[in-house]
C-alpha cells in the first residue's frame, strides 16, 4: 500500500511559505532561471491569497460509490461541488492574465481577451466547459480543436481555478479510498499528472497538474498510455539524483519525478516542476513530447 500522504497544504499556510524560499532561492542557485522563479513566486502567492478564503469543501462520497468511479476511471469531482466564489473567480482571472503579462508570458492582446472573460457574465459557463474537458478525460474522446487563443485562456482558467481546485484536493487526500484508484489521471478533476514523486524502489505517487492531488501508481507503467514494458521505458537523472525524467518509446510522452527516498522536504509541485525545466528541454532534444 502506497504510504499516507500529507496534504499539500495546512492553514498555517508552512508547506507554502517553503516552496516560497526554495524559488527565491533558486533565482540566485540557479539564474537562468530567475525568470520563471519570479513569474510563479508572483503566482503562488495570489494563489495563496484566494485560497484563503476558499471554505474547505465537504466531498460525499461512500466507498461503494467510489469503487464504481474506480471502475469506470471517472473522476469524483463535479464543477459544481467546487466551493467558487465568482468574484473571487473573477479577480483571479484578471490578476492572473496581469501576472502572466507582467512577466511577459502571455501577448498583450491575450491578457485583453483573459480579463474580458473574468468579466464576462458567461464566465462560470466558461470554466465549466473548461472544467468538462478535464473531468471528461476517462471518455477517450478526443479534445475539441483549439486556437492558440484558446489555449492561453484555457492557461489562465487552469492557473486561476487552482486555489478552489487545491481546496478540494486538500478535503479529499486524506481519505482511504484514494489507495484504490488506478488510473493515471488525476481521481478528482481528472488532470493529467505533472509530477510524479519516487516513494521506494517499488512505489511512487502521481502529482495532478491542476488541483495537485497525490495518488499511488504502478511505478513501471506510463501513466498516458499503461505501457508496462520496461525495455520501452526510458530514464536519466540529474546528477545529485534529486530528479529523474521517464520517457515512454509507446507514445512518447515523459514525466518528470521528484525522489522523495532521501529527501528532507516535501515536494514542492510548483518550485519542482520550475527547477527541473532544464530536464524538459533535455527530454524533448530526446524526441519526448510535453503535454
Amino acid at each position: 500500500m502506497i504510504p499516507p500522504v500529507p496534504t499539500r497544504s495546512d492553514p498555517s499556510g508552512r508547506n507554502e511559505s517553503g516552496e516560497l524560499s526554495f524559488l527565491r532561492a533558486l533565482r540566485t542557485s540557479q539564474p537562468e532561471l530567475a525568470d520563471a522563479a519570479n513569474l510563479y513566486l508572483s503566482l503562488l502567492d495570489l494563489q495563496h491569497r484566494v485560497r484563503l478564503r476558499v471554505s474547505l469543501p465537504w466531498i460525499d462520497i461512500d466507498g461503494p460509490t467510489f469503487a464504481r468511479h474506480v471502475r469506470e476511471g471517472r473522476p469524483i469531482l463535479r464543477f459544481e461541488q467546487i466551493p467558487l466564489e465568482v468574484s473571487d473567480l473573477r479577480l483571479t482571472i484578471r490578476q492572473t492574465a496581469d501576472v502572466l503579462h507582467r512577466c511577459g508570458a502571455v501577448e498583450p492582446a491575450d491578457q485583453v481577451r483573459a480579463e474580458a472573460l473574468g468579466r464576462s457574465p458567461g464566465l462560470l459557463a466558461a470554466a465549466a466547459a473548461w472544467y468538462a474537458r478535464t473531468a471528461n478525460r476517462h471518455t477517450g474522446a478526443p479534445p475539441p480543436s483549439a486556437t492558440a487563443e484558446d489555449d492561453t485562456l484555457d492557461q489562465v482558467l487552469a492557473l486561476a481555478m487552482r486555489p478552489f481546485l487545491s481546496r478540494c484536493a486538500e478535503a479529499f487526500q486524506p481519505r482511504p479510498e484514494l489507495n484504490t484508484w488506478t488510473h493515471g489521471y488525476c481521481a478528482l478533476c481528472g488532470a493529467e499528472p505533472d509530477l510524479a514523486v519516487i516513494v521506494s524502489a517499488t512505489s511512487r505517487r502521481l502529482v495532478c497538474g491542476h488541483c495537485h492531488l497525490q495518488w499511488g501508481f504502478d511505478s513501471t507503467a506510463c501513466p498516458f498510455c499503461r505501457n508496462h514494458d520496461r525495455a520501452r521505458v526510458s530514464s536519466f537523472a540529474t546528477a545529485d539524483g534529486q530528479y529523474r525524467v521517464f520517457g515512454c518509446d509507446q507514445c512518447r510522452r515523459y514525466l518528470k519525478a521528484f525522489d522523495a527516498r532521501h529527501a528532507s522536504r516535501p515536494v514542492f509541485p510548483t518550485f519542482d516542476s520550475v527547477a527541473t525545466m532544464p530536464l524538459d528541454a533535455a527530454a524533448i532534444q530526446r524526441g519526448y513530447l510535453d503535454g
